[in-house]
């Protein structure tokens, strides 16, 4: 099940990996200058339904399935979980935009997403012009940075990542009141139409997409704290411009301090918070949608 926006053409791209060959799903309209979007979990490009008509006027815009997600390719996981680590769902979207023909690109990505294109930046930092992230501190920063309330209100960081298969029977056994009481607690149902709701609901009901979801923070946990902090060692910092917005009311304004966090990994950050929860592209799409033309302009 995919949910298809107006106007833009999906296409499904071979990408060759170490896992073997990747197809990840994507949509593209629009001209002008390149823009990746990336979604977070436990969702799919759709989450981009309600601004990337309006950036297609201004923009070569590609939304994408990460590894795992949606109708993208849902590999097993490894047991050091690197197939779902961030390097090789970055290395992913990079194959992509290369393949589309886009040599240097703007990056936007939201949660997980977010995480990806952090790592993309990182890893290809010739490629990408300017990045922004949406409702997250990096990922090091914020383990390292637990705190109770941390802990109590992100408990699912800690619960997907128990051993396979622990998260996904439990899942499993009732699909729809997980997905019902995760996003509900970090905006409310209310803001996702049915078809997207049911695009989110079908990805949490199959097994392997839950799993790959799973794998995707167990790499968090693991493999990706290790190059996190080989780039901090080795005082590797991002050089593009980077904007991050968090909601004001959300869990990341409560217990970090993004603009702070991110400028221990960046050179140049702005950013601010907006009055909102986590899911800032369905809760507030023309304040995200202005932002974007600003900064990507």
């Amino acid at each position: 099940m995919t949910l298809r926006i107006e106007g833009f053409k999906e296409s499904v791209i071979e990408i060759p990996s170490d896992d073997g060959p990747i197809h990840i799903s994507c949509q593209t309209a629009g001209s002008g200058p390149p823009i990746l979007l990336l979604h977070g979990f436990p969702q799919t490009k759709a989450i981009w339904r309600h601004i990337a008509p309006t950036l297609a006027k201004q923009f070569n815009v590609v939304l994408a399935d990460l590894r795992g997600y949606g109708a993208s390719s849902k590999p097993a996981g490894e047991g050091d979980h690197s197939t779902y680590s961030k390097r090789a769902m970055a290395a992913d979207q990079h194959a992509l935009m290369q393949a589309l023909g886009h040599q240097k690109f703007f990056l936007l990505g939201h949660d997980r997403g977010g995480r990806v294109a952090h790592r993309l930046a990182m890893d290809f930092p010739d490629s990408v012009a300017r990045l922004m992230v949406l409702d997250i501190s990096p990922t090091l920063t914020m383990y390292e940075n637990t705190s109770m309330a941390f802990a109590k209100g992100y408990w699912h960081w800690f619960f997907l990542i128990q051993e396979h298969p622990i998260p996904e029977t439990m899942i499993g056994a009732n699909p729809e009141f997980w997905l019902r009481n995760h996003m509900g607690r970090h905006a409310g149902i209310g803001i996702f139409d049915s078809l997207p709701w049911a695009e989110y609901l079908a990805g949490a009901s199959n097994p392997e997409s839950m799993h790959a979801m799973c794998e995707d923070y167990r790499a968090a946990a693991s493999i990706d704290l290790i190059h996190d902090r080989a780039d901090r060692d080795a005082g590797k910092k991002l050089q593009m411009p980077l904007r991050v917005l968090w909601g004001e009311r959300g869990l990341v304004a409560k217990c970090f301090s993004p603009i702070d966090d991110w400028k221990g990994v960046a050179e140049d950050v702005s950013g601010k918070a907006l009055p909102c929860g986590h899911y800032i592209p369905e809760e507030l799409p023309l304040e995200l949608l202005e932002e974007a033309e600003l900064f990507f302009a």
